[in-house]
């Protein structure tokens, strides 16, 4: 299959909108490709701090964001034969993920590596700038939100599961300035393409959630 004649589907949100496990059960009901394109800046940040590389270090943080090559498996971030996504999908390494996603350099180095995963038989991408920066010509895009508070209580909920100790006070006030620095970063802004279907999961569950993907994906030709 020609690479343009792969479909892509791009999904962006805000954190803890659901974006990451929606795009996943999507994947695997279509039998396409799993992008989380977020776990590549991640991964930055976490072979900068193994390294020692100090994240205010751009030109280190640069070097280690040409040089990762991480295979993506389900929901694996393969590196050196070890999945790293149990230590890196933590919320210790969201927010230094989000620093080093602000270098044009490093986000140039991922580019190239996100537009890899383009792979027959489809891709389903998801993070912050895929539908309007490194997947523009995805067949189907979509924009994921929920009022603060409800993403703050599902995190909460997600906190207390791991005993991290967190109160709900935190996670809000971690959300809302993840939220006011992903909107105001001078590249990869977060906001939704102009033909994106937004869907605000405010009062929906996951499985509800889901199901508007599936049939709204079916609308523009891709199904099953």
């Amino acid at each position: 299959m020609n690479i343009n004649q792969i479909p892509i589907i791009a999904i962006d949100g805000t954190a803890s909108s659901g974006k990451g496990t929606i795009a996943y059960k999507l994947s695997q009901y279509l039998g396409f490709n799993y992008l989380n394109s977020g776990a590549l800046y991640r991964l930055v940040a976490y072979e900068a701090m193994t390294q020692g590389v100090e994240l205010d270090d751009t030109l280190g943080i640069i070097e280690i964001a040409k040089n990762i090559k991480p295979t993506f498996k389900d929901r694996q971030v393969i590196i050196n034969g070890d999945d790293v996504w149990p230590i890196i999908g933590t919320q210790t390494y969201g927010n230094p993920a989000s620093i080093v996603s602000r270098i044009p350099e490093v986000r140039t180095a991922i580019f190239e590596c996100q537009r890899n995963m383009i792979q027959a038989p489809g891709l389903v991408a998801e993070g912050r700038d895929m539908c309007t920066h490194v997947f523009t010509d995805a067949k189907v895009k979509m924009y994921f939100d929920a009022d603060a508070k409800v993403r703050a209580e599902r995190r909460f909920k997600d906190e207390q599961d791991v005993k991290s100790g967190k109160t709900f006070e935190q996670i809000l006030e971690e959300i809302i300035s993840r939220d006011e620095r992903d909107m105001n970063k001078p590249v990869g802004r977060l906001y939704p393409a102009d033909d994106a279907f937004i869907i605000d999961s405010t009062d929906m569950n996951r499985d509800e959630v889901l199901t508007m993907c599936i049939n709204w994906c079916s609308k523009q030709g891709i199904d099953k």
